[in-house]
């Protein structure tokens, strides 16, 4: 696994960052990362599109300037020409080690906000044309260049759909137009469009962030309390006033019926667990690597006396910790409650960081600790190397 060096900031730094340019307006950071060439490359992305669990399309443009989308997984790419296209590949995180390993540039934001690693491999002119997200995004150029074009968010902007599968906007002035090269580093907000065209056969490294609707967080906690049973309670109201207007629904029971349902969001130890679960949740397959045989307590405690071995995470997978009255470690929608004696471990769990066997006997002398490491293992989220 390659060490990934840290952002070369120049003036700059996170805080700055932060306060000037996250979610506000767009940066591009010439040789950000100056000896990154990529953590995989063409044959190996092209190796990921073929397998049928790992999303991927590619997108071209044919002679007549139409839009074409093609879906993974792929068996042949010849079809495709050596000019105007693009293949991207979701998620290369989950199986690249190396590649999960660029999250770690931006540890400055919490790592919940963090979706997955997207790259994409695009021949002279390939691209996916001028577009809009709703999150925000970090592009890492590996190999090859690029001409990037970025604009401000604009209302004027008309959507386009040239494909089915395939969301466009209508051309904006650049605020950002320049070429990258290996080892830039170009931050995108959000609804800002943005339009990048390859100049040769080129990678690029997309660190994407979640940024969940209300609705999709309604929806999820909608579904919890459904799952769990604990949205069956009535609404109440023991102390009603008669009326002289019975055909008018009032303020005093509007609020009334608002307090009913937000007393669902009061509830703590119910919210946190939903939204812990929640947003560990992958939204891509993940390699996990359950053992064929539950390993024990005393197995895993074993382990620790090698030290020619490791434990370590599976590549990809979402971990964190709400750190309340009742401490819990969430790694990917399971729940794990913690005590004041596991909580370091856990944070060790959580910052999915390789755990050397000399740093994990120190924690065995405590039996919750070995507890919390054996079920971690027995649900294929770490593995022992």
């Amino acid at each position: 696994m390659h060490t990934i060096q840290t952002i070369n900031w120049g003036e700059l730094t996170p805080e700055k960052f932060l306060s000037e340019y996250w979610q506000k307006k767009p940066l591009l950071i010439k040789q950000a990362l100056p000896s990154f060439q990529g953590t995989i490359d063409a044959n190996e992305l092209a190796g990921l599109a073929m397998e049928q669990e790992i999303e991927s399309r590619i997108i071209s443009q044919n002679s007549d300037q139409s839009w074409n989308v093609s879906h993974g997984p792929f068996e042949d790419f010849s079809q495709f020409g050596e000019n105007n296209w693009t293949l991207l590949v979701q998620a290369v995180n989950n199986w690249s080690q190396d590649t999960d390993a660029l999250i770690n540039l931006f540890n400055f934001i919490p790592r919940w906000r963090i979706d997955d690693v997207m790259v994409s491999f695009s021949t002279p002119n390939g691209g996916v044309g001028p577009h809009l997200d709703q999150y925000d995004v970090f592009i890492l150029q590996g190999e090859g260049k690029r001409r990037w074009q970025v604009g401000a968010p604009d209302a004027s902007l008309v959507d386009l759909i040239p494909h089915p599968d395939l969301k466009q906007v209508s051309e904006f002035v650049p605020i950002i137009d320049e070429i990258t090269e290996a080892g830039d580093l170009l931050y995108i907000p959000p609804n800002h469009p943005h339009n990048g065209v390859s100049i040769e056969n080129s990678l690029n490294f997309s660190i994407g962030f979640q940024a969940p609707s209300k609705q999709d967080l309604w929806s999820g906690f909608a579904d919890r309390l459904i799952d769990d049973n604990l949205g069956e309670e009535r609404f109440g109201d023991s102390a009603r006033q008669a009326t002289l207007t019975p055909e008018l629904l009032e303020a005093n029971d509007i609020n009334a019926l608002k307090a009913f349902m937000s007393s669902q969001l009061e509830n703590d130890q119910f919210f946190n667990q939903f939204i812990g679960k929640y947003l560990t949740q992958s939204h891509h397959t993940l390699e996990l690597l359950i053992p064929m045989e539950p390993f024990t307590d005393e197995q895993v405690k074993a382990f620790t006396e090698d030290e020619s071995i490791q434990f370590i995470p599976v590549s990809g997978i979402k971990s964190l910790i709400i750190n309340e009255k009742e401490p819990f470690l969430f790694i990917n929608g399971d729940l794990f409650q913690l005590s004041d004696k596991t909580l370091e471990l856990a944070k060790i769990l959580a910052g999915s960081n390789a755990l050397t066997m000399e740093k994990a006997k120190s924690y065995m002398h405590c039996l919750k600790n070995n507890q919390l490491l054996t079920r971690v293992l027995n649900k294929g989220y770490w593995y022992v190397d």
